[in-house]
């Protein structure tokens, strides 16, 4: 199966890195996230990737052009202000009918298990999987009892409610839900599918991490040099 990954956008939250290379070749350990992401789907012996990218491509092409790692990786230009649903449809002529394929983030690492995500898919047999993840929290949360702090965590994930946190599985038949470049995935598209019973979520209860700040930049970063990257195999 094809993986799409939607790499395109501005990433102004990190204009400190955005502002000369675009936000999927922020580094986390010392490699683009861009390059973690691959690597979970590499680890499932998922190899073929097209690369959906925009704002300052000739970065991500100049950087992937001689690897030796994503030999069978695609990097196709689907226009600077496209949004995420205009730079999928964008990429329609690259599968064929009723084929089903992988699609995630350029800024989300996650340890999810792709097999079981696949076999969910099929099983189903529906037009859209999403991986739904518990959103984290934003400040340390507490657990009291007595007025005594009994346990105090850092920025957990809520185990409360569901977001989606990427990692897809989309049929062909996606593709007719899309109206053009304006088209934003995360709404039109995702609600009909919904409507119609044609979305389902794949809940994961394990890690999930969006590099949506510095400050997560450098949460990622941390749990790369202490060896703890859980996304990795």
């Amino acid at each position: 199966m094809k993986v799409v990954i939607l790499a395109g956008g501005y990433g102004t939250r990190l204009a400190e890195y955005t502002s000369t290379i675009p936000k999927p070749m922020v580094e986390i350990g010392g490699e683009p996230i861009l390059t973690h992401i691959m690597k979970i789907y590499k680890s499932f012996s998922i190899n073929d990737f097209i690369i959906a990218a925009g704002y300052k491509k000739e970065i991500i092409i100049d950087y992937y052009k001689n690897s030796k790692e994503f030999k069978n990786l695609k990097i196709i230009g689907t226009g600077k202000d496209t949004m995420t649903g205009g730079r999928l449809l964008r990429l329609k002529p690259m599968f064929t009918k009723n084929e089903n394929f992988f699609m995630t983030y350029g800024d989300g690492l996650c340890d999810v298990d792709l097999n079981h995500l696949k076999n969910f898919h099929f099983n189903h047999k529906k037009l859209a999987t999403v991986t739904a993840v518990h959103p984290p929290i934003k400040f340390g949360e507490l657990e009291i009892e007595n007025e005594k702090v009994k346990k105090f965590e850092e920025k957990p994930q809520t185990k409360a409610g569901w977001i989606n946190g990427g990692f897809f599985i989309l049929n062909y038949k996606v593709f007719d839900y899309i109206k053009g470049d304006r088209t934003l995935f995360e709404r039109q598209p995702m609600e009909q599918l919904a409507k119609e019973e044609n979305l389902m979520a794949f809940k994961h209860e394990g890690f999930w991490k969006c590099m949506d700040s510095l400050r997560d930049k450098i949460d990622l970063d941390k749990l790369c040099n202490k060896n703890k990257a859980f996304w990795k195999k």
